[in-house]
């Protein structure tokens, strides 16, 4: 009897990174976000000052969609934007007190729904995992190195 194929490792990860996205926008959702506005306030909280074009090479949503992102961010005041001293046309973004609010509670429930996807984890196998998912992250060119 021969034993039954296993799914590939690339297609396992891709109904993770399903399962995730669906998991984290319906906690943000709660506070009021979008998934990708809540990446953009991630990535602002790591990286505060980006333009319209790196915030959106960053969080892998198209410049035009990133437009949509941040006049929402901007409209409903959890960011603002100001010219870049050295280069008028360009505007760089930073978060808000409101928005880091709004942040700090979405990673709260974001938070939850990790604890119990790990609860069967241990920390060792945690930060192997994270370590080993990092290393594949890098080897196919979409390192973390500049969020």
């Amino acid at each position: 009897m021969s034993k039954s194929p296993q799914p590939r490792i690339s297609y396992v990860v891709g109904r993770l990174d399903r399962a995730l996205s669906l998991a984290v926008e319906e906690r943000v959702a709660a506070h009021g976000l979008t998934l990708p506005q809540y990446t953009a306030l991630s990535v602002l909280r790591m990286r505060p000052g980006l333009s319209n074009a790196q915030l959106a090479r960053r969080t892998f949503v198209r410049p035009q969609s990133m437009m949509q992102v941040i006049s929402k961010l901007e409209g409903e005041g959890l960011i603002q934007r100001a010219p870049d001293p050295d280069h008028g046309r360009i505007l760089r973004t930073e978060i808000t007190e409101k928005g880091r609010a709004v942040l700090a509670a979405c990673d709260r429930s974001v938070t939850r729904m990790e604890r119990a996807m790990l609860a069967d984890v241990s920390r060792e196998q945690r930060d192997e995992l994270r370590e080993t998912l990092l290393a594949m992250v890098r080897r196919l060119g979409a390192g973390l190195d500049d969020v």
